[in-house]
Parts: C-alpha cells; structure tokens; sequence
C-alpha cells in the first residue's frame, strides 16, 4: 500500500490502473537486467484502461504465479513510439 501510494503521488498512476496494461494484447514485455541482480526484472509497456501508454516496472514471483509492481510511469515520447511499433 505505502509503494502503490507513493507511485501515485510521483508519477500520477495507480497500481489498478498499472494492472489493467497486462491485459493489453499489444503491448511490449522487455527484460530490464540492469535494475536488479536478486530478481529478473521487466518493463510492461502498453496501453491502460485509462487509454494512456504506461510503462510498468515489475517481477514475477514463482508462490502462485504472482506478478508484483514494483512501479509504473506515463511512457515517454521515445517509448510510445515504440510501443506504436
């Protein structure tokens, strides 16, 4: 509760709305090595419910297949077009 509040408050995006970008069928899944030696990381770049491109930093955890968001931002103008791709 306290990282999800956090992200709101610096980048403007909730978790909830983090989450719906993994229901988007296009969007990007890239490995993010340089964040993390202790987990595999990866960035989730898509489209969320709100219609924004959103960029979601997050892991995989093996109990439960359980994906956990380690944080999520307004993609910038590099990414979009890379993600419109």
């Amino acid at each position: 509760p306290r990282k999800a509040s956090a992200n709101l408050k610096k980048h403007g995006i909730s978790f909830e709305e983090a989450k719906s970008v993994f229901y988007d069928e296009s969007a990007k899944l890239i490995s993010d090595p340089d964040h993390s030696e202790d987990e595999d990381r990866f960035i989730l770049l898509g489209v969320s419910h709100s219609l924004r491109v959103i960029l979601v930093c997050h892991c995989y955890r093996s109990e439960g297949n359980v994906i956990r968001v380690i944080s999520a931002r307004k993609a910038t103008v590099k990414e979009t077009k890379t993600y419109k791709r």
